[in-house]
């Protein structure tokens, strides 16, 4: 039988070690910091992957032999364009990593989702490999033969579509303690659409992160790490990024263990445009992240507060603030905080219905599991609200995607000017 910690650890879907699966505390990640004006805000960092003290039901018996498991399902992207993917090693010899003694080097995985122009040949590539992935499972008390994570849209190495010329860049951070699989329903959504989506593992910050010889590092971050901190080592990851960018768009390979690039890579990278999105505390890297890079060119936070000076600094470049249907300007000081000092174009939009754990790719895969882990629709609801899965994944895409096509494209969307039949669920915070 699967642990109650194991069972919420999945509920919640952001992430705690084996030793918090056993019910073990000695290695317990660090927590964050509360809100200053909700000390228990749901929304708040530390809810990334901390579970509630109590569960109300224990997992349902599986046996662990055997091998007709749960398959989890990620709905598919809705634009045009069939998804190419790939990932990199990347080292970053000047700097040291700093939640590792030894001084060593920081390294990084990234993963690359942008538009093919053929997959047949190409095959499909896991949500998250298989070593990670067992870990991922296993820090919720489950195996892989219990549950089969999803299969993505996006093809090894399918050769890039050149017929749509340079592609703009969209970096992306994800949650606390998480897995930059976790933005995979939005990056890959994006990628059909005509982007390049690079989705970014801050190595042992991260829970897990499998290395291309098979070796997985944990999250290693001390306890007591202050956010801001934290949030410092998160921009200077995507600016190391957007370095190895500018490499591979001069027709150079950054990836330490030199492993293929797909054809047409080179010639479609727009470092000219360049948006990053973020969930939770990758939200909040969004905005050091501009702080400290000017090739940044526009932001989105989903439903992320912030730390730090950053939100007290002036930023002349776009920023969309999204927001789950329990958090806002008016309950995140630090949201109030920014708003005055977001100089260009701004928007501040809520999806009612949703909850932190919305933004995430948990948001459709936990409710797949539900029966398994005797999850009852009103826990699923405390963690997810009360918006259908679908419909939400849905809805962020809409959104996200008419942002950047307007912010980056220069494509006027009229779903940004103000509350729209076909999406009631979409407030605009003015």
């Amino acid at each position: 039988m699967v642990g109650t910690a194991g069972v919420l650890a999945v509920a919640l879907g952001a992430g705690v070690t084996p030793a918090l699966a056993a019910g073990k505390t000695s290695h317990k990640p660090a927590a964050t910091g509360p809100s200053p004006d909700q000390p228990d805000a749901p929304w708040a960092p530390e809810h990334d992957s901390t579970p509630p003290q109590q569960a109300a039901h224990p997992a349902a018996p599986f046996s662990r032999g055997r091998s007709d498991g749960l398959q989890l399902t990620l709905p598919a992207p809705t634009g045009p364009y069939k998804v190419g993917t790939f990932s990199q090693h990347l080292v970053d010899k000047s700097r040291t990593d700093p939640y590792v003694p030894g001084n060593q080097a920081r390294e990084l995985m990234v993963t690359y989702w942008y538009p093919a122009s053929a997959t047949s040949g190409h095959a499909s590539v896991p949500w998250m490999p298989s070593g990670s992935g067992a870990h991922f499972l296993a820090s919720r008390g489950l195996s892989p033969q219990q549950v089969t994570l999803p299969q993505t849209a996006g093809h090894l190495l399918a050769p890039v579509d050149t017929e749509l010329g340079k592609l703009p860049v969209l970096l992306y951070s994800t949650g606390l303690h998480s897995d930059r699989a976790m933005g995979t329903v939005l990056a890959q959504d994006l990628a059909s659409r005509g982007y390049l989506v690079v989705t970014v593992d801050h190595t042992h910050d991260a829970n897990e992160v499998q290395f291309p010889s098979g070796r997985v590092e944990v999250n290693t971050m001390p306890a007591g790490s202050h956010s801001s901190d934290t949030l410092n080592v998160r921009a200077a990851d995507i600016r190391f990024v957007i370095d190895q960018l500018g490499t591979i768009s001069k027709g150079g390979n950054p990836d330490v263990d030199h492993a293929k690039l797909p054809s047409g890579l080179s010639k479609a990278v727009d470092t000219t445009r360049i948006g990053m999105f973020g969930w939770s505390l990758g939200g909040a890297a969004v905005d050091t992240a501009m702080q400290l890079d000017r090739r940044i060119d526009a932001g989105a936070d989903l439903d992320g507060q912030f730390f730090g000076s950053a939100p007290g600094k002036d930023l002349d470049r776009p920023f969309m603030l999204f927001s789950s249907g329990t958090h806002n300007r008016n309950n995140d000081s630090s949201w109030r905080k920014l708003w005055p000092h977001l100089k260009g174009y701004r928007v501040d939009i809520q999806l009612h219905g949703a909850a932190h754990l919305s933004f995430s790719d948990n948001e459709v895969m936990v409710p797949q599991e539900a029966n398994l882990l005797g999850l009852s629709q009103a826990q699923l609801q405390q963690q997810f609200g009360t918006i259908d899965p679908e419909r939400a994944v849905k809805i962020q895409r809409e959104y996200l995607a008419a942002y950047f096509d307007q912010v980056l494209r220069h494509k006027h969307s009229t779903l940004l000017d103000g509350p729209a039949k076909s999406y009631p669920e979409i407030s605009f915070v003015r």
